[in-house]
């Protein structure tokens, strides 16, 4: 699967011969590393399953693993609950893993597992979400906040004046924040006659479903939709707007314009039959990807320092003194859903 993805297959090797600016032997603090010389079972820890984008990414992790040289136990899945990947997190611990992959639930409550790892010495990769606090090796993760402010650009693009809807995700997770207060405060800011409703859904499809039917009957004349996670909100919006008589293709009257966060292939399906009209392109292969890359090189004792990388992202020092590797999302519509180069198009 290591073809199918976007980016280069030499990072490694790069920063082996310090070509990454982003590579460096000043050690920081926040992104200490074990020192295990690479070797040693590693954990990976999803936040849920219910998504095809985090069923993407479970898939893509096997191939990556193997593409980079690094001995992956079996997946476990939290299943959406923060206090059950604490759990799952002092499990793999006590199966002696070297380094642990994990996708946060909840930006705050992921302390506790990390501080078990650090107390054990084993580094921790986090992919997609940002720990407040903790000791991390790296975050990989797109820029979330580039999220909220591309879906407005477009919408604000399209529709011209009226309400829009955002079904946020859980504000507990950093993501969550980024996206909803990026959205809001673009629009305020650039397109002053839209009026911004908000559905808080969680990262729950049966939420976003019964919400979105609340706020359509006070408010039918609704023009815009940001879905900030398309994996759990594309069929429960598509399904309700269908009960109401309010799912118009692209182009006819009274089309409400939809733009969402994911890149996964039903998204673009939706795209190309024009019942939503863009996403942002999450890579669920680079996150697979470079989460293996990060724990290998943190297991090896290997640090960075900001700057940019040779896969197009840019390491970032967080105000928490976290790094983050910022990696590439596209905003995708009908005119570039086809690209072969996009993950979502990828998918077997």
């Amino acid at each position: 699967m290591a073809g199918r993805t976007l980016w280069k297959a030499a990072a490694a090797a790069a920063c082996a011969t310090l070509a990454l600016s982003a590579c460096g032997s000043t050690k920081d603090t926040a992104a200490s590393g074990g020192t295990g010389g690479g070797t040693g079972k590693v954990g990976v820890i999803l936040p849920l399953l219910t998504s095809p984008f985090w069923q993407s990414y479970n898939d893509y992790v096997p191939d990556m693993a193997k593409s980079e040289g690094v001995d992956t136990l079996k997946t476990v899945n939290s299943n959406s609950d923060p206090s059950q990947q604490i759990t799952d997190i002092n499990n793999q611990l006590n199966q002696g893993v070297k380094g642990l992959v994990v996708a946060p639930l909840d930006s705050a409550a992921i302390e506790a597992g990390l501080d078990q790892a650090d107390r054990k010495g084993v580094p921790v990769v986090a992919v997609d979400v940002a720990p407040e606090k903790g000791k991390v090796a790296m975050v990989v993760r797109a820029d979330n906040v580039a999220y909220g402010e591309k879906a407005c650009q477009y919408l604000g693009e399209q529709v011209t004046s009226g309400k829009v809807v955002q079904i946020m995700g859980d504000l507990a997770s950093v993501n969550g924040r980024d996206r909803s207060e990026a959205f809001r405060t673009c629009v305020r800011k650039n397109y002053p006659k839209l009026k911004v409703l908000e559905i808080p859904a969680k990262w729950e499809s049966d939420t976003a479903a019964s919400k979105l039917d609340t706020l359509l009957n006070a408010n039918p004349d609704i023009k815009g939709i940001y879905m900030q996670a398309g994996g759990v909100y594309l069929a429960p919006t598509l399904q309700t707007l269908k009960s109401k008589g309010l799912l118009k293709k692209t182009g006819e009257k009274g089309h409400i314009t939809i733009v969402s966060n994911d890149g996964i292939p039903q998204e673009f399906d939706a795209i190309r039959k024009g019942q939503i009209d863009a996403t942002v392109s999450q890579p669920a292969d680079a996150y697979a990807k470079y989460g293996m890359y990060y724990i290998k090189a943190a297991m090896q004792g290997k640090t960075f320092k900001p700057g940019p990388t040779d896969h197009d992202s840019t390491i970032v020092k967080l105000p928490s003194g976290i790094l983050e590797d910022q990696l590439p999302a596209p905003l995708v519509t009908k005119d570039n859903v086809d690209d072969s180069k996009l993950w979502g198009n990828t998918v077997k």
